[in-house]
């Protein structure tokens, strides 16, 4: 999704949709690749950050002077931060679409822009991958400069306002190199007419938000966090709502619904209510349902699962050391 082409093929994909009373069952295949896909469940950190997204593109819309507001998505791995991303950025890239359609025979328009921070980055390689985006024609003799005019350019020329960054926690401005990545960053947010969100590991423990440029990026860039979801929070019970909404999605015959709620408990302590665990848990039990011929998930399905190392460390359970005397 790193190039114009990948991301408007998914944006316009249709996701994927839950099976409907009625509809025609498929076959083993589709099911199985239905699983590995699976549907994007609307949680609490998509609507935030969606929320933020179109208040900041509409402050910063008319802004000439100085750089535009930002946002930063911080939290830990596998809180679904990238999702939430990139689930916002396919809603701004619909709605433009639809609110500002291409006539024939003119110029495409391009409102949003996802990129990854190559690891390493320096000023040329961040630069050249905002060319690889849009294809800008770029050679080795080229100067950074030279890529960074090309990129403001083309970048303003067909309408970018929405610029996606992932894995910025990548970015380390005590270095040489990374200091002029950052300042690449700066000088792009006040060329090019957009609304920078960035999203990264843990982001404010990282020297991303040290010293001078730290200060700067501090200074203009909102923070979100997108944490483990808590298994309750006032009288809402946020985690068992997420696990009844993938639930609700599967397509296995035999399995009882309310099944999954009814452990949500074990669940959260299994995946430390981390999203992105638990819907790997939840595809790999409907995954080996389907090909074992069950077809539905059971606790002991959930407990033959090993799930990536994250997780399988935060379910661990701690043994106490025993006392010792002198």
């Amino acid at each position: 999704m790193t190039t114009w082409q990948g991301w408007q093929h998914f944006a316009t994909t249709p996701p994927l949709a839950p099976p409907q009373p009625g509809d025609a069952p498929r076959s083993t295949e589709e099911r199985l690749a239905y699983h590995s896909a699976f549907v994007t469940v609307r949680t609490p950190a998509i609507d935030t950050l969606a929320r933020q997204v179109r208040t900041l593109m509409v402050l910063g819309g008319h802004q000439q002077t100085t750089a535009r507001p930002s946002l930063i998505v911080t939290g830990p791995a596998a809180a679904g931060k990238t999702t939430a991303l990139l689930e916002v950025g396919r809603t701004c890239h619909l709605a433009h679409t639809r609110k500002n359609p291409t006539p024939p025979g003119h110029a495409r328009q391009v409102p949003v822009a996802y990129l990854l921070v190559p690891p390493g980055a320096t000023a040329k390689t961040l630069a050249t991958e905002f060319a690889r985006y849009l294809g800008i024609p770029v050679t080795t003799r080229m100067t950074q400069a030279q890529i960074t005019s090309a990129v403001c350019h083309t970048y303003t020329a067909v309408g970018v306002r929405l610029v996606l960054i992932d894995e910025i926690h990548r970015l380390n401005p005590r270095t040489t190199t990374g200091a002029e990545a950052a300042d690449l960053l700066k000088d792009l947010t006040e060329r090019i007419k957009a609304t920078f969100v960035y999203t990264g590991i843990d982001v404010a423990a990282t020297p991303l938000f040290a010293g001078v440029r730290g200060a700067q990026l501090a200074g203009r860039a909102s923070l979100i966090t997108c944490g483990p979801l808590p298994a309750r929070h006032g009288t809402r019970q946020p985690f068992t709502d997420l696990i009844t909404d993938m639930e609700t999605a599967l397509d296995l015959a035999q399995h009882t619904p309310g099944t999954l709620p009814r452990h949500a408990a074990y669940l959260h302590q299994r995946t430390a209510g981390r999203i992105g665990s638990l819907a790997r848990l939840i595809r790999q039990a409907a995954i080996t349902a389907i090909c074992d011929g069950t077809e539905r998930i059971t606790k002991k399905t959930l407990d033959a699962i090993q799930l990536d190392h994250l997780a399988e460390e935060a379910s661990r359970p701690r043994t106490c050391r025993p006392a010792t005397t002198a």
